[in-house]
């Protein structure tokens, strides 16, 4: 049995754009890397539940937006719309099977913005908010929206802003318009990146890009409000060169919560608590530099992380009662991946 991994790509050097490699569950080996569609610099991707559509960060010349394919006879993906303008391309995209919106966080700008779509994959702007402010670090002169996504219970959008240490919450109308509902402000100089929610539905994990902290929140469903239980370092104390948080994951059971380190270039391990605060199990080495990406496969048995900077997957076993990895493979061939998502 095999599971499909797609995987979003810079085009700088040798990427074509977004790749597809297997997952033999049985063999628990990465193989046959496949270019899925020559894109530029598809560093984010969506897919709706059955793979027929995709929608990607696109970088055209000058020119930044979205890119919207559609499965084709032979499998392969061909563009059905794009969406550009002058600027930087977003660097985050997720998908909305329910409403058929997609969401957009673009770093550059500040800016969230969702997208009506349909089953020919059309993308038509349906509103957009420009976030403002600033904070402490350097990397924070202005606004950096790096997260747009819904709350696993679909009433509100959670959007993450690097650049202002806050996390906002909003509304979406059925016509995509956006309101805002709260907002939360973290300690200066954490740098919210991304965020996951617990399954229970209770908790969420915020991951700060600048000062490599976790924060274990508390999340109330009724007013779509978060607030602060815990803060943890995702790196050892005795690293202090350069490192910066990238992407973190919950396992499907709620029992562990995982984070790439870009820098360490490691993934930290922690379990979950009953009170939803998280305990450090283990640091993992990701076999490459720059882990910017990294997922759970749906089976919960298997991770594979994609490195921006040595071009190579890296297949992890994972032990879902302690929650430990076990390296299986490494330098796998990928050119600039910065995105992992299983279809």
């Amino acid at each position: 049995m095999t599971q499909k991994v797609l995987l979003g790509t810079y085009t700088k050097r040798d990427s074509k754009g977004v790749y597809s490699i297997e997952l033999d569950l049985n063999e628990k080996k990465l193989s046959n890397l496949q270019v899925e569609a020559e894109v530029g610099s598809p560093t984010y991707l969506a897919a709706t539940e059955n793979g027929e559509r995709l929608y990607t960060v696109l970088k055209n010349g000058d020119k930044g937006g979205l890119n919207a394919l559609k499965k084709t006879d032979d499998g392969s993906y061909a563009t059905t719309d794009v969406f550009t303008q002058e600027g930087s391309s977003p660097c985050y995209v997720a998908y909305d099977s329910k409403r058929n919106f997609v969401y957009t966080a673009n770093y550059h700008t500040g800016e969230v913005a969702v997208f009506k779509t349909d089953e020919n994959g059309s993308l038509t702007l349906a509103d957009s908010v420009q976030h403002s402010g600033k904070s402490v670090h350097e990397n924070q002169k202005s606004a950096h929206a790096h997260y747009f996504d819904l709350t696993p219970d679909e009433k509100y959008l959670i959007a993450c802003d690097l650049g202002t240490d806050e996390v906002v919450t909003y509304e979406v109308d059925e016509e995509g318009k956006l309101s805002e509902v709260d907002v939360i402000s973290v300690a200066p100089g954490t740098g919210p990146r991304h965020i996951v929610f617990h399954p229970n539905g209770q908790f969420a994990y915020l991951f700060g890009e600048l000062s490599s902290d976790v924060l274990a929140l508390s999340y109330n469903s009724e007013n779509g409000t978060l607030s602060h239980l815990q803060t943890i370092s995702s790196i050892p104390e005795e690293h202090t060169e350069f490192n910066g948080g990238a992407a973190i994951r919950i396992s499907n059971d709620g029992k562990y919560v995982y984070a790439s380190n870009r820098g360490h270039d490691s993934i930290v391990v922690y379990s979950v608590k009953e009170d939803g605060t998280l305990e450090l199990v283990e640091y993992v080495p990701t076999e490459g530099e720059i882990p910017r990406d990294f997922n759970i496969d749906p089976s919960g048995q298997f991770v594979v992380v994609g490195h921006q900077d040595t071009d190579n997957l890296t297949l992890f076993e994972r032990d879902t009662e302690t929650g430990k990895l076990s390296l299986l493979q490494k330098d796998v061939y990928a050119p600039e991946v910065v995105c992992v998502v299983f279809l």
